[in-house]
């Protein structure tokens, strides 16, 4: 059992390394790499995304029950207004403007 699950990780791997060198280098320029820092990558992507816990569960039926009552407390036009107001935030992010504009307007 043990040989099996060491297999299925090495092939996890193998494939993840053989996806990255295809594709990174290619549409972002970045690094070919190997298996070792494939599985390293692998692991550090497990510690930041789901914690050390086994078998942990992340309660996410929390916040689903949380957004779900108050959406339903909303007005048809709270709703739309709400739904604008995070396309314009995370759709449409408002552009900074650049220092030079500030500096060109205060001379």
């Amino acid at each position: 059992m043990v040989v099996l699950g060491i297999m299925a990780i090495a092939v996890f791997t193998l494939v993840t390394m053989y996806l990255w060198n295809w594709l990174v280098p290619v549409l972002f320029a970045g690094p070919v790499i190997d298996f070792w820092q494939t599985l390293g990558l692998l692991v550090l992507s497990k510690i930041l995304f789901s914690g050390f816990g086994k078998g942990r569960s992340h309660d996410h039926g929390r916040w689903r029950g949380y957004w779900k009552e108050k959406w339903s407390g909303m007005t048809p036009e709270e709703r739309e207004r709400f739904k604008q107001k995070m396309k314009n935030k995370w759709c449409y992010p408002q552009q900074s403007s650049s220092p030079q504009e500030h500096s060109s307007s205060n001379g």
